[in-house]
């Protein structure tokens, strides 16, 4: 049966058996999900005029993804390309790379040098060191600032509880045909004003298996670990906050560099992200001021690269550090009962340094790396949201003043200062039909800054070769949202209709009979107009007490105005049907993900060689997984891919895993 008409079948179905059903335990576990990214305070999901998701990182979800970027890949709205086995690039409403914003534990992860189009970002983060993961959709620059013209994903990690005794948790994970071993360990301790939790990964993930017809990807497989530490203490009144991540992995192939771009090597050499930073939060018995919550937080990241041609002695090495330094404040505020609201400042600043090398046997030859050396990149702006509540509607608007001063040095090594700036705004209307449900209208306006990586790369670049240009401003977006949400006894449902206009698009344009290294030249330009359209659906079915049944559709719409084509690496139609079922110690989970053909291309897409002229196949993959809760031992099951499918999604320059068995096993003491 086409995939399509399977998942709307059943539901169809589902819902017509659903409506008479009734679990109290799940019900009121609907009503009590929490959000924090569309208002930057707590708020009810039903009272939300956004689309977001929220994805909780429970036993059932935390034994079955391998990666945080495929963390999403169930979520509705969300598409997740995979340019290597190492990576993975969340799609919002079309948008991908630095026109996606990612934040952890309320800090920016996007830096001055977030690439537009597939990153590795996000696979930076620890998946076992998650607590909850929410995607707003369709907004978020006023909310967050710069880069959220598709939306922002914030991931908030586990914290460490008070009064809780010393508990220690290892974690095993093991695939067949030595695609994965993993080894977690976590402890946590906390008294009456401090508590502590620490976690270390050890991972290796082997050589990628693809379907039926395509076998083992080589080279795919790497080496990755990650450590977290958290404490908070009772500080007075208020509670305080120390947290340390890091994260790196080690020799990361990019397959279709070697397989189609005669590369012998072509791999990241290191990918690392450290993050430290201290969070005070300070609540009060006033009745118009109720939190005020400073950071402060010192980020860094280090990326190096390795590439060499067959049948060439020249191995090139690149090298990229970026130290972000990050002050938020954010103050909570109500007045007359009916008005709530936060106030807030960001400042963020990059410091970029970035070197090359060319070595030719024991002969190595400096040169200048991909960004100019040195760069710098301040970013500051102040927001007020605030929300107003008469009768059944709520009202909601908000407003973002943000300025941006960034030094880079041109072809000439002169300073040149780009100081770029943008106000946005949001406004909402939300009426609640009754206590369970709600329907919703929105606008948004969002912008993107030029960043380093916009203004400053110099050097091979996917499939061309790139120039600087400094003369950009930012990218600008409008768009508008229609919403419904529906929460009772036995559904959740979740539907939304978007549209997005986009101006002064940054994009790559070719420079005529220019070539280096026979790749063909290229230069960033303010000159594309575009909209992005569509719909998403996203169902919960509750039968009996214990048993869920979920699906969700997304459709994207992309066109470019200016070019008149199709919008460049817009996913096509995707979605899921998964039923679960928990009792108990006990949970079986059942899942099919599927996507439909993409063949509606911009001309870039059918350059690219990860897509082509014939863009991508529709497919379908069924997954299953089980897991059992035995006193202090947990074991998990999981087939992937049971039929050993042969896919490809959309954008990506490896396909996606064959069949292939996990097991995991958790051991808590206490």
């Amino acid at each position: 049966m086409n995939p399509f008409a399977l998942n709307f079948f059943i539901l169809l179905s589902v819902t017509s058996f659903c409506s008479a059903q009734s679990s109290d335990t799940l019900q009121s576990k609907l009503m009590e999900e929490i959000v924090v990214s569309a208002s930057r305070t707590n708020q009810n999901i039903l009272q939300s005029p956004n689309s977001i998701s929220l994805i909780k990182n429970n036993s059932d979800v935390r034994f079955t993804i391998r990666t945080t970027p495929e963390t999403l890949i169930n979520t509705a709205g969300v598409f997740v390309q995979k340019t290597n086995h190492g990576g993975g690039s969340p799609i919002l409403r079309g948008m991908m790379g630095n026109q996606t914003l990612l934040l952890i534990d309320g800090i920016r992860l996007n830096n001055s040098t977030f690439r537009y189009g597939p990153n590795q970002y996000f696979n930076n983060i620890d998946p076992f060191s998650i607590n909850q993961i929410e995607v707003l959709r369709g907004s978020g620059s006023v909310q967050y600032g710069s880069d959220a013209l598709g939306g922002a994903i914030h991931i908030l990690t586990a914290d460490p509880v008070f009064d809780q005794n010393l508990k220690l948790k290892l974690i095993g994970r093991i695939a067949s045909e030595g695609i994965e071993k993993t080894l977690n360990g976590k402890v946590s301790f906390g008294l009456k004003k401090i508590a502590i939790l620490g976690s270390a990964n050890f991972r290796n993930f082997g050589d990628l298996i693809g379907g039926k017809n395509t076998g083992l990807q080589t080279p795919s497989g790497y080496d990755e670990q990650s450590q977290n530490l958290k404490s908070k203490m009772m500080l007075g009144k208020g509670i305080i906050m120390i947290s340390y991540q890091n994260y790196k992995a080690s020799k990361i192939p990019i397959y279709h560099k070697i397989i189609k771009e005669n590369y012998k090597t072509n791999q990241i050499e290191i990918q690392q992200r450290q993050l430290s930073f201290i969070n005070y939060k300070l609540h009060f018995k006033n009745k118009n001021i109720s939190k005020l919550e400073l950071i402060a937080s010192l980020q860094n990241t280090n990326e190096g690269r390795k590439l060499q041609k067959n049948n060439s002695d020249k191995i090139t090495l690149e090298k990229d550090k970026v130290n972000t330094k990050g002050l938020t404040g954010n103050l909570t505020t109500s007045f007359f009962r009916t008005i709530t609201g936060n106030s807030g400042v960001e400042i963020y600043h990059d410091l970029v340094k970035s070197q090359a090398s060319e070595k030719i046997k024991e002969q190595e030859t400096s040169k200048r790396g991909l960004y100019p050396d040195n760069s710098k990149y301040l970013n500051y702006s102040v927001y007020s949201l605030h929300q107003y509540q008469f009768n059944k509607f709520q009202f909601s608007g908000g407003l973002r003043y943000n300025r941006f001063k960034i030094w880079v040095q041109n072809e000439k090594n002169e300073s040149t200062i780009i100081e770029p700036k943008a106000l946005v705004g949001n406004a909402s209307i939300l009426s609640s039909i009754n206590s369970l449900s709600s329907i919703y209208i929105s606008y948004n306006s969002g912008f993107r800054a030029p960043n380093i990586d916009d203004l400053g790369t110099l050097g091979i670049v996917d499939f061309r070769y790139e120039l600087p240009t400094f003369d950009l401003k930012p990218e600008k977006s409008k768009g508008v949202e229609i919403g419904y949400k529906l929460r009772n006894e036995s559904i959740n449902l979740s539907t939304s209709l978007f549209y997005t206009k986009l101006n002064d698009l940054i994009t790559r344009v070719k420079i005529p009979n220019q070539f280096i290294e026979n790749y063909a030249v290229y230069q960033k330009q303010n000159i594309e107009k575009a909209f992005i359209k569509g719909f998403e659906v996203n169902l919960e079915l509750f039968l009996l007490k214990n048993l869920k049944i979920s699906s969700e559709v997304t459709h994207t719409f992309g066109q470019n105005i200016t070019k008149k084509e199709p919008l460049r690496r817009i996913p096509p139609t995707f979605g899921r049907v998964d039923a679960q079922f928990n009792e108990k110690n006990y949970f079986f989970k059942s899942e099919f993900l599927f996507a439909a053909a993409q063949k509606r291309l911009a001309q870039a897409d059918k350059d690219d060689n990860r897509i082509g002229i014939d863009g991508t196949s529709q497919w379908g993959v069924f997954n299953i997984s089980t897991g059992y809760h035995f006193k202090k031992v947990f074991f998990n099951f999981l087939v992937n891919n049971i039929f050993n499918t042969d896919y490809r999604i959309h954008a990506s320059g490896i396909n996606g895993m064959g069949r292939v068995f996990y097991l995991t096993t958790s051991l808590s003491i206490q």
